[in-house]
């Protein structure tokens, strides 16, 4: 189990899509396992300037994002909408 002690924002709602689901059940890893990385700030793959726009984010309220490679290396992306109503587990291509 991942403990999460100190998410840096709200939730929301966690969904995921069908794709995403999929891709981690091929890689034998849990949703939560990227949702508490999100959560914690941890934004993965995403490059300087997307880490930068997170960190912005948190503070005006936009939308966070954040990139993860899978074992398998598949890619899926972690979504908090700027409202910080819902979240999503996505693949790039359902984007």
């Amino acid at each position: 189990m991942i403990e999460l002690t100190s998410p840096r924002f709200h939730l929301g709602q966690l969904v995921a899509t069908p794709g995403a689901i999929r891709a981690l059940d091929q890689a034998g890893i849990t949703a939560w396992s990227l949702v508490s990385r999100h959560l914690s700030g941890d934004w993965g793959d995403c490059d300087k300037q997307d880490r930068q726009a997170n960190e912005d984010a948190l503070i005006y309220g936009d939308r966070v994002f954040s990139a993860y490679a899978l074992p398998t290396g598949e890619k899926l992306w972690v979504v908090t909408e700027a409202d910080r109503r819902s979240t999503c587990v996505l693949t790039p291509e359902e984007y």
